[in-house]
Order: C-alpha cells, then structure tokens, then sequence
C-alpha cells in the first residue's frame, strides 16, 4: 500500500458510520451482510447507508459482489492488512519485538499467508 492508499482509507475510516460498517464486516467474515442488513445494525437508512459503502468501496476496504436480488458487502482484508502494515513499516526503529503483536495481525491478510491457508 502506498500513501496515496493510505489517505484514501483513512479518510474513509474517518467517519463514525464508515468505520462502524467496516467492522461489522470484517466480523461477518467471508459471508458478507447484505445492504439492508447493514442498514439496519447500523441504524441508518437505506440512502444513507448506501452513500457510506460507496465511499468504503472506493477506498478499497470493502467489495460488493450480487447475489440474486442482493448485494452482499465483505470486508477486503488484503487491503485492511495493508493498511496495517503500512503504518507498521518501519515499526519501532527496528525492534521487531515491540511491534510483533500488530505485525501479527497484520500478517493473517498479507497475500502470501492467506495462499498458504488455503
């Protein structure tokens, strides 16, 4: 990820309702929420919370895919882990140890570690 990235996804992040919906899918897992579901838990309306998953989408922390009359959200992960890893960069003027809880984290959406699960 580069700073231009990590601009557009903390500005995303930035707003109360964005970063509510983000977690509600990164808890979701793989099986996503559908628009009226997330509409719902996150007690806003439809429009309201149709403007939100556009901005998110567009930053490239979330994807829509459709199925049948839905449009189901998920959380990007590779771009969530990213996000971390970019702030994790140059963690600690390198004392890996400090950091190695996030790294962690961070790691569980990294390409090479999800290709390996799988």
């Amino acid at each position: 990820m580069d700073q231009r990235q990590a601009l557009a996804a903390f500005g995303a992040l930035s707003q109360e309702t964005r970063l509510q919906i983000v977690r509600m899918l990164v808890v979701s897992g793989p099986d996503g929420m559908a628009a009226g579901a997330i509409a719902e838990r996150a007690d806003v309306s439809p429009s309201n919370v149709s403007f939100h998953l556009k901005e998110l989408e567009r930053a490239g922390l979330i994807a829509q895919q459709r199925e049948s009359r839905s449009i189901i959200y998920t959380a990007n992960y590779e771009a969530l882990g990213g996000l971390i890893r970019f702030l994790m960069e140059d963690c600690c003027s390198g004392n890996a140890e400090i950091c190695a809880p996030a790294a962690t984290v961070a790691a569980c959406c990294a390409p090479a570690i999800k290709e390996e699960l799988q």
